[in-house]
């Protein structure tokens, strides 16, 4: 099992976004969760990275490089896959 560190955005909420949070992580495409609180829209965002990583593996397909070296004005959290 690898750990990665993931750079992400969270949003505040928006009404197009039903006033939900919303998080990303620009290093997997479409790797985005969205949550009634910022630690709920993390804790889903960390289990869809999780799957993504989890998925390309199993498929042979190569991680993005950008996974650990991926900057941005959001936070990072770690991620077991």
């Amino acid at each position: 099992m690898d750990i990665f560190q993931l750079d992400y955005v969270l949003h505040e909420p928006e009404e197009d976004h039903g006033w939900m949070y919303r998080a990303e992580v620009p290093a997997l495409q479409g790797c985005r969760a969205w949550g009634q609180t910022p630690e709920e829209t993390l804790e889903e965002l960390q289990d869809v990275a999780r799957i993504i990583i989890e998925l390309c593996r199993e498929k042979g397909e190569p991680l993005p490089p950008a996974l650990t070296l991926q900057k941005c004005t959001g936070g990072t959290f770690m991620v077991a896959a």
